[in-house]
């Protein structure tokens, strides 16, 4: 009779490692700050081969959205909700991906730059866990939010940068799932490219003449490119330059090359991390994953307009100097879209997207239909034979709002989204089918055909007064707060994106 119950543990054991084996790992990669056409695979100039290399042997979102802010994306990217439907930071009305996955036999990590309420190791469902709680921080000398798992760690020696350590430790944390016979899921947030603009020398080196034909012409290289790789329509029209952008060859010599040194200290930001990225792919072949794991890469919103500059006269490999970019350079990584970061205009929340997976993606090229970072999660879920939580804890869990990619990854039709939401501050905007509605810093409702017009150039809200009302009084409902637009939009042609606090809470000076 124990021989026999011995017998079927065995048994069970063996099938349950069997199905283990066959579940995929999870590499999920979210950088920071990163616009729509940096990287060279959406038509950038910025060199990185590793994350070309992913995207041309898998799937390109031309349209796959975030929520133009770092705290909100990361909280629909961690709860499958929209941001205020999750209790936002707090997380009050969800499960993260990692408590989803667990209970499903995944090993969870994390690296990087967490951003939420609490310690993802401690109170997420993170087994581990290495990087900061803070929103950024000083790449070279860290801050003091870094923790290993539940302890605070400051262990930052001459060499240390933390998009290497981020990358170290994910390397480490592989080879803690893989040894534990487990799938993994690994939950990468690069704090790069966000501001401070704190790049290597190597790096900075290596872009510091790449743009000295500044972002006018360039620009327009960038568009080539992109209706090259079919990620625009092959007749788009390159959107007019706003007044506020002024004219490259207008600029004395001295304001030349301060821009392009602060666009080759990004521009070597991006190339560092597509080196990690190079590195965590060789160490999955190397460990014999690579095979079975669906890596997404995407931003959490696009081009930071934040000109919030001090210490200019170190040099931004030295850890004393505090470079940002302006809304110049926002504008130009943003290439073709509107806007920047914190708006709810697709320059602000169209991010590129790259989805990766040899032995399970049935689908390559391009796709164009939208998507949203509330996606990943019953993604991961269904991939992983997890079920969905009412309760976590003492958290009472709210149903999440998206839609498994799984149709898209396996080359099937794809139901997709009734509507997209999209809030930050005064900043609104609601996505239903080839319509959009957007209100810049509290304006009257824009409304975009995002169809026959994805450059939102158009505004058809005078003639369409009624699409307006309807799509509003839908996202009224979902907001579920009183909202007062001012009757006249924001103009277009001076609007920067904000500045808003410079870092220690003091107004920035108009």
């Amino acid at each position: 009779m124990r021989k026999g119950i011995l017998s079927c543990i065995a048994l069970l054991l063996l099938f349950s490692s069997m199905f283990a084996a066959d579940k995929p790992n999870f590499v999920v990669v979210m950088v920071d700050d990163m616009g729509y056409s940096d990287l060279g695979c959406f038509g950038g100039e910025i060199e990185t081969p590793n994350l070309d290399k992913l995207a041309d042997g898998g799937i390109r979102f031309s349209q796959f959205y975030n929520t133009a802010k770092c705290h909100s994306s990361r909280v629909c990217l961690m709860s499958g909700q929209w941001c205020h439907k999750a209790g936002s930071s707090s997380l009050s009305n969800a499960a993260t991906i990692a408590e989803v996955l667990k209970p499903a036999g995944y090993f969870t990590a994390m690296t990087g730059k967490w951003h939420l309420k609490g310690n993802p190791g401690v109170d997420w469902g993170f087994d581990r866990y290495f990087g900061h709680l803070s929103g950024c921080c000083n790449f070279f000398t860290g801050d003091n939010t870094f923790r290993l798992d539940d302890k605070p760690w400051n262990d930052f020696g001459k060499d240390f940068y933390t998009t290497d350590a981020n990358t170290d430790y994910a390397i480490e944390f592989i080879d803690e799932g893989v040894e534990k016979k487990k799938p993994f899921f690994l939950y990468i947030a690069y704090n790069a490219p966000h501001y401070p603009l704190h790049v290597r020398k190597e790096e900075f080196d290596k872009y510091e003449k790449r743009y000295a034909a500044g972002w006018d012409a360039m620009r327009k290289d960038r568009f080539a490119k992109q209706k090259k790789l079919g990620l625009v329509p092959a007749d788009a029209k390159l959107p007019p330059k706003p007044k506020v952008i002024p004219d490259w060859d207008s600029l004395p010599a001295d304001q030349k090359k301060w821009e392009m040194d602060r666009m080759a200290a990004f521009a070597g930001m991006v190339d560092r991390v597509d080196q990690q990225m190079g590195r965590l792919v060789a160490h999955l072949k190397k460990k014999g994953v690579y095979e079975n794991t669906l890596i997404m890469f995407f931003s959490d919103n696009g081009g930071c307009p934040f000109d919030r500059t001090k210490g200019k006269e170190f040099r931004p490999w030295d850890a004393k100097s505090y470079w940002c970019y302006s809304h110049n350079w926002a504008w130009y990584c943003n290439t073709p879209l509107k806007y920047y970061k914190q708006n709810q205009h697709e320059g602000g929340i169209g991010s590129a997207f790259i989805a990766h997976w040899p032995a399970g993606l049935k689908a390559k090229g391009v796709f164009h239909q939208p998507a949203h970072l509330v996606d990943v999660l019953p993604t991961l879920m269904e991939l992983g034979g997890a079920s969905y939580p009412e309760k976590m804890g003492k958290r009472t869990v709210r149903k999440h709002d998206g839609i498994s990619l799984v149709p898209v990854l396996r080359g099937k039709e794809w139901k997709g989204h009734d509507h997209l939401f999209f809030n930050f501050s005064n900043n609104y905007a609601l996505r239903q089918g080839d319509w959009k509605i957007s209100s810049c810093t509290g304006g009257a409702w824009e409304l975009y055909n995002i169809a026959k017009d994805r450059f939102e150039q158009n505004n058809l809200a005078s003639s369409q007064p009624d699409k307006v009302n309807s799509m509003a009084a839908v996202y009224q409902k979902i907001w579920g707060k009183r909202m007062k637009l001012k009757s006249e939009p924001g103009s277009p042609s001076t609007h920067k994106g904000g500045g808003g606090k410079k870092k220690g809470g003091k107004k920035k000076k108009k």
